[in-house]
């Protein structure tokens, strides 16, 4: 019999080792993004070509093939990513797209599954069961890659609000429909499962709305000992929305993505402060998790099937998507300029790759198979679709309108003066600009104490006139703080006269 090799306690000088490479992995993919950044290339296939280079065949050789840890990992790292992208989400710029982004995670889904499944089972040769799998791991689109590809390019609010929900809204359907084909035993009857995605979708939708109502209004209502608070508040309140959902046989991740939407958008203490800190934990994420998938990979077991992942992901972006976004937005009016956007725009990421491991815990039959053809298919076709996005919007002729830039401001309550520090930011393209301090109008109770230009500081006259790049402090006691925050918005888009041309304050701060 084998004896066990006896293992070594893990020492200070072990975890420093462990500690340097942390630190350097996380420098590696900090550069990578101001790489991706320039390139037009979506972070995640720097991330991705990272934890390759360090895994098998690599010139780290590190064999790690725990899939269930990384289901693990992967989900919880989902969870950040879903939470941040609903932090950064107008309501304003979402409401109107929300049916069509319901249709298209719904109807569109399973249009997408059906399609791209057939395509895997009779051009691929795959039984029904790992191909039904790949069709539906692969019919989650995913913002990240989106957005980092089209950041510098201007798009109209309808197409990034309908891209927006969309991935925020598929993740829940099509994980309950990769659990239901990966479970031992026949597949469920269709409206069995219409049945449960509905149910599942209803529950979840509730208890997130619900959890992020209650969480924005004791955040508004109660002042913390310290600024720092505030952020770990917001994210711990979309984490418990995530855990409450998933506790009530709901759909967690979109209980996630709606409270952390109710968040973003209830204009909360110190909101610059927690949106920078959503961001930073979500990067922390996504680097994470996509240099796990990394190492779970083995490329030269990719080989033999990257044939396969080309043709199925053929028959997903040439056929599938855009027979999904057709049929689905048939009730709507939409240019088919847009609609070809959309339906390049597609773009799969981290989602499909984590899903793809639900099959490889549960012990599908050719789960590693189905695996490696969901990882090449996402690289490759990210490859193509990520640097020609901003091409074809150009060639499309879809550009953004020349909106006002919106104001940043931070609201800090001074609870035993019963009062609130407003700090506005004035932008580059904001009609505050040129406009004196007594043409504010601010409602009484409210003043501006202070102005930062060009790193000097200064108490204001009436007649002082405000330009791009001032910072202003304003003080405003409790009663008046959201009329004086709804002012200070008006003014930023619509100027002085905001009042007579009916602009309002509504937009939600960035």
């Amino acid at each position: 019999m084998r004896a066990r090799r006896k293992e070594r306690p893990l020492t200070v000088h072990h975890l420093n080792q462990l500690l340097l490479v942390c630190s350097l992995v996380l420098l590696v993919a900090v550069a990578a993004v101001r790489i991706s950044s320039r390139s037009g290339l979506p972070s995640l296939l720097l991330y991705l070509g990272i934890g390759v280079a360090m895994g098998q065949d690599g010139i780290g050789d590190v064999h790690f093939d725990n899939a269930e840890l990384t289901q693990v990992i992967g989900y919880a790292a989902l969870v950040v990513i879903l939470a941040e992208g609903g932090l950064g989400t107008k309501w304003k710029e979402v409401r109107p797209a929300l049916p069509a982004a319901a249709v298209l995670s719904t109807v569109g889904v399973a249009v997408s599954v059906g399609v791209t499944a057939a395509g895997a089972h009779y051009l691929v040769g795959l039984d029904w069961r790992p191909a039904l799998i790949i069709g539906a791991v692969v019919s989650s689109t995913d913002a990240a890659a989106v957005f980092s590809v089209l950041r510098k390019v201007p798009l109209p609010s309808r197409i990034t609000g309908v891209l927006e929900a969309e991935s925020g809204f598929n993740d829940a359907p099509v994980v309950i429909l990769v659990v239901a084909f990966s479970t031992a035993g026949p597949v469920d009857h269709w409206y069995v499962l219409l049945g449960t995605i509905a149910l599942e979708l209803a529950i979840g939708a509730a208890i997130g709305v619900a959890v992020g109502w209650l969480g924005a209004f004791g955040l508004r209502h109660v002042a913390l000992p310290a600024s720092g608070l505030y952020p770990i508040a917001v994210m711990a309140i979309a984490v418990a929305a995530y855990a409450a959902g998933a506790m009530a046989h709901g759909s967690g991740f979109l209980a996630v993505y709606l409270a952390s939407m109710v968040l973003g958008n209830a204009r909360l203490p110190h909101w610059p402060a927690t949106r920078g800190f959503a961001e930073g934990l979500g990067w922390l994420a996504q680097i994470g998790m996509f240099v796990l998938l990394g190492l779970l990979v083995t490329p030269h077991e990719l080989l033999d099937d990257t044939w396969h992942a080309i043709v199925i992901g053929l028959v997903l972006t040439m056929v599938a998507r855009p027979l999904e976004v057709v049929l689905s937005l048939l009730p709507f009016r939409m240019p088919w300029q847009e609609k070809a956007l959309l339906s390049w725009a597609g773009l799969r990421g981290a989602v499909p790759i984590i899903l793809a491991t639900i099959p490889m815990v549960n012990g599908v039959e050719d789960s590693q198979r189905i695996f490696n053809i969901v990882f090449v298919l996402v690289v490759v076709y990210t490859l193509v679709q990520g640097p020609t996005l901003p091409w074809l919007a150009k060639l499309l002729r879809i550009g953004g309108s020349s909106e006002a830039a919106d104001l940043g401001i931070e609201s800090a309550p001074l609870e035993r003066l019963r009062g609130h520090l407003l700090s506005v930011a004035i932008p580059e393209g904001s009609r505050m600009h040129g406009v004196e301090v007594g043409e504010l109008r601010l409602p009484q109770g409210a003043a501006v104490t202070l102005i930062v230009r060009e790193g000097e500081s200064f108490v204001p006259l009436p007649t002082t006139v405000l330009r791009r790049g001032d910072e202003l402090l304003v003080v405003a006691t409790d009663p008046v703080r959201d009329a004086a925050e709804k002012r200070l918005r008006a003014v930023g888009h619509g100027g002085k006269l905001a009042s007579w041309l009916g602009t309002d304050g509504g937009k939600h701060q960035s």
